[in-house]
Parts: structure tokens; C-alpha cells; sequence
């Protein structure tokens, strides 16, 4: 598939099939991971993937509790994936890597304007979306509470210095008209291309 052809299939999807997706497939899409930019190649992008029922069904309940329970009148989410991953990040890695010599400024680390272990986790979510689209499937991202975070970590034994940053769904897609009729897509226009892009000066 091209990507012109498959960029436009992108959406956020919050239902999936009872259909089940082969090893292989998870594998290919996790491994475009390895593939995502990181500064100075720092490497710090983590993942976790969870196909077991026990596993999903933990994180369906962290998040519930959490308050992401799925409202009456829309379609089961996390409890339809059969496909859970966790986008983490490992800060020191980019710690570690920007203190040998070569990446020094005037034997200091470099004090970047964002922290980059979160801008290469984003661009590894991205990979995991596109990938999924790439193998005829469909995927979702939810945002990770603070408390749930915690949780996460206790239940899948996260080590401390790995950041929870978002969780991606991946199946099957099916219907959802109960959560495409709330969604933010729906509620709120999409940008000009001359709001968010600017040439030559701003």
C-alpha cells in the first residue's frame, strides 16, 4: 500500500471483531518501532504488549476504575482489542547518551527545549498506527491516567524509570457509531492547512 493510500484509512478506532490477530501480524507492527526517529539515537522507546485475556482484561479494569469505563450507549473498547501495547519511554537513555563526549556541549549535556524520550515515544505511536492500517487493521490510542499509571506499573511490573505514555489498541474494526458520534472529530473541525503550516516566516 502507498503511503498516500494508506494515510487516509488513519482514524481512531474504538471497537474491534471477535477476529483474532496472528502473532506475526503483532510482531511486524511492533517491530516498526526500531525503524522510529530518537535523538541521538538514543533508543529509549519501550513497549509493552499484552495479547493474554488475563492481561487485557486487567488493563480494561485499571482504566475503568480509573474512569474510562465504556458508557451504555457505546460500544466495548478496550474489552473488544484483542491487542493491547503500551507506548513507554526510558528517560535515561537520553540521558546516558547525551553525556558521552561526543554529544557534549562545552562538557555539559545539552538542555533541549522538550524532552525528547516523549516527542520519539509519539513518533513510535505513530509507526504502531500506521503499521496496523499496513496489516489490514485497525487502531485506537487512549491516554494513560496518573493513577492508572501507577497501577499499570504494579500489575505489569513496569520498572520505575520507564514511562507509561499511551496505550494503542489494535484489532479488527467494527462498527462504532456510539463512540464516533462523540468524538472529538466529530465535534471539532479540522484545521486549514494554512492555519498549521507557514512558509518561509511565520
Amino acid at each position: 500500500m502507498e503511503f498516500r493510500e494508506l494515510l487516509p484509512l488513519r482514524r481512531m478506532v474504538r471497537h474491534y471483531g471477535p477476529e483474532p490477530v496472528s502473532r506475526a501480524q503483532v510482531e511486524r507492527i511492533v517491530s516498526t518501532v526500531r525503524r522510529a526517529p530518537s535523538g541521538g539515537y538514543s533508543q529509549g522507546q519501550r513497549l509493552l504488549v499484552l495479547t493474554e485475556d488475563a492481561g487485557r482484561t486487567e488493563v480494561a479494569r485499571i482504566l475503568g476504575d480509573a474512569g474510562w469505563t465504556t458508557p451504555d450507549d457505546r460500544e466495548p473498547w478496550l474489552e473488544s482489542a484483542p491487542v493491547h501495547v503500551f507506548v513507554c519511554t526510558r528517560e535515561d537513555d537520553y540521558h546516558d547518551r547525551y553525556r558521552k563526549p561526543d554529544k557534549l556541549q562545552d562538557g555539559e549535556e545539552i538542555e533541549w527545549p522538550v524532552p525528547f524520550w516523549f516527542v520519539d515515544a509519539g513518533a513510535a505511536l505513530m509507526l504502531l498506527l500506521l503499521a496496523a492500517i499496513d496489516e489490514g487493521l485497525a487502531a485506537g490510542v487512549s491516554g494513560v491516567p496518573l493513577d492508572a499509571a501507577h497501577e499499570l506499573r504494579s500489575s505489569f511490573a513496569i520498572p520505575e524509570g520507564v514511562h507509561v505514555v499511551a496505550l494503542v489498541t489494535i484489532g479488527n474494526p467494527a462498527p462504532d457509531p456510539g463512540w464516533s458520534a462523540v468524538t472529538s472529530r466529530r465535534t471539532q473541525p479540522r484545521r486549514a492547512l494554512d492555519e498549521v503550516v507557514r512558509w518561509e516566516r511565520w
